[in-house]
């Protein structure tokens, strides 16, 4: 009885039924990587089966092709929301700052993906046929900013989107992947409270410094702190 009402339900609700298991596969994937991952632990926390994984998304290795493609169209998204077309565009760098460091402190299963696919050479994300596309319109909203800041001359130089991303993120990636080890040989917690909120200041400055041609001192005394709720951990 019990298994013909969760066949039922699964007929009844197939869409419910694909972004559980997606969101079991996130977690699950995050966790113990592509190899120590476990088809039937996320069948299982999904409160399905493998007929049912198999017959939704795939294999393993489809599944997790899947949940990685999820994870970029998902920050990509809530990039979108920013509107930095409307922001003054040191305040536009300013948020896209604010909000990758916050994105990533609130998903560290995103850093946990990525690191996975790095370590396999991005092997199963070369077979997408999605993330280049939906990553263009994102590039070319930072080189919009980058162009309006020269034009009114808040910026000094024009610097190329891609590596301007790649800084931000990088800033913000490495931190946060290597703070266990960066605490023990600093001596302190990288991960309190105002320490999260000292190098999101600093890296603020850092960035703004490089486009203005101001010291990080400068940008850091006249820069007020960003706030975007919606997006901040506290």
């Amino acid at each position: 009885m019990a298994k013909a009402k969760r066949i039922q339900r699964w007929q009844r609700d197939p869409q419910g039924m694909r972004l559980r298991i997606l969101e079991a596969a996130k977690q699950e994937f995050a966790a113990h990587g592509l190899a120590g991952a476990r088809v039937d632990r996320i069948a299982a926390n999904a409160g399905a089966n493998k007929r049912m994984l198999y017959y939704h998304v795939g294999n393993k290795e489809d599944l997790y092709l899947e949940v990685l493609e999820g994870a970029y169209e998902k920050i990509r998204a809530e990039e979108r929301t920013l509107d930095l077309e409307h922001l003054d565009p040191p305040d536009a760098i300013g948020r896209l700052i604010d909000f990758t460091w916050n994105y990533f402190l609130r998903n560290p299963e995103f850093l946990a993906l990525l690191n996975t696919e790095n370590l396999a050479k991005a092997k199963h994300l070369k077979r997408s046929t999605k993330v280049k596309s939906m990553h263009s319109p994102f590039v070319e909203m930072i080189r919009t900013v980058v162009t309006r800041g020269v034009e009114s001359g808040d910026f000094r130089v024009t610097v190329d989107p891609v590596q301007l991303y790649i800084s931000i993120a990088g800033l913000a990636f490495f931190y946060l992947s290597n703070s266990a080890t960066l605490s023990v040989i600093f001596g302190r917690d990288l991960l309190k409270k105002d320490a999260r909120d000292e190098r999101l200041e600093h890296m603020t400055a850092l960035v703004l410094a490089a486009l203005t041609g101001k010291s990080t001192a400068e940008v850091g005394s006249a820069m007020p702190l960003l706030r975007t709720s919606e997006h901040r951990v506290v």
